[in-house]
């Protein structure tokens, strides 16, 4: 199939790779993406990135925390340029949604629209308004909400949004202590974006894929490709160490170290943490964390993707 100049640039967008390389890979995968990553990174040519759809849209990502009623919001609303994110009728726009999601529970993003804000008018309407004054098209894009004790945060001005929402016995939520280390976490997974919380929570398929690519590699590494099976086997079980090390929470290394270290010895029953980007950065620690993801556990040490 033919591949497209804005498919290449799409591909090296998510793999840092490139046009070149980009190009070949996707022509390899007949214009499948995910194979196409996978391709590239047993050539060893792109990292272990997580494979999540990327939102192009300029915006901003809003999220807050109700202490009084217990609700926490996190929400992304796009616009056409990141000068939008920064008017403050945008930035009021994006804050009254938030607080119309928390108080009144919309179901979805068209359940949301149909609410009316504090002024009367629906948010559709308020929307359509915002619209005819700063002439580009936004969109609320989409939304969550948890109920229960939480931590909020925002980062870079609305470019990441964090809420994780604990579930707690003994009112340990009432404690300073416990609103300092649930906004550590928070800027932990903002910094990091680790995708499970521990290595027992990582699912096999996910370790063994992660194996084949690394044996793929060595396959193609003239200085690894004839070394003994029990050496490569060896050197797998540091890569994987190094996996764990950057994907789980409490093996990523932190300044929140011992938040986390609290927030285990803590009595939680469960952690609920819901990550989004809005806008694209060229730096590293945004490279890592552009992803839109919610995750839930059922336990503390299991985290599952949605």
């Amino acid at each position: 199939m033919a591949i497209s100049a804005k498919d290449v640039m799409e591909l090296r967008k998510q793999t840092d790779c490139g046009m070149m390389e980009c190009k070949k890979a996707l022509t390899e995968a007949d214009g499948n993406f995910e194979k196409a990553i996978e391709i590239l990174r047993e050539r060893g040519l792109a990292t272990a990135a997580k494979k999540a759809s990327r939102v192009a849209a300029e915006g901003m990502v809003y999220a807050d925390y109700c202490p009084k009623c217990k609700v926490g919001v996190v929400i992304e609303v796009n616009a056409e340029t990141d000068f939008v994110a920064k008017n403050d009728k945008f930035v009021d726009f994006v804050k009254e949604a938030t607080k119309v999601v928390m108080l009144q529970n919309p179901a979805d993003v068209e359940a949301l629209m149909a609410c009316k804000t504090e002024t009367g008018e629906t948010v559709d309407e308020a929307l359509k308004n915002l619209i005819l004054v700063i002439k580009e098209n936004i969109k609320i894009r989409r939304f969550v909400r948890y109920e229960g004790v939480c931590s909020a945060y925002v980062h870079g001005g609305g470019t990441h949004g964090i809420l994780v929402n604990f579930e707690t016995t003994n009112d340990i939520d009432s404690k300073d202590e416990f609103t300092a280390y649930g906004k550590d976490i928070a800027m932990q997974v903002a910094a990091a974006n680790p995708g499970y919380v521990d290595e027992a929570s990582v699912p096999a398929e996910v370790v063994a894929k992660e194996k084949e690519i690394m044996l793929a590699q060595m396959a193609g590494d003239p200085k690894n490709a004839n070394k003994p099976d029990a050496v490569k086997q060896k050197m797998i079980e540091g890569k994987i160490k190094k996996f764990f090390k950057e994907n789980c929470l409490v093996d990523q290394g932190s300044s929140s170290r011992t938040a986390i270290c609290l927030l285990l010895s803590t009595p939680l029953r469960s952690l609920r943490i819901w990550a989004a980007t809005s806008r694209s950065s060229s730096s590293p620690a945004s490279r890592r964390a552009k992803a839109w993801r919610s995750v839930l556990t059922t336990s503390l040490l299991k985290l599952q993707a949605w």
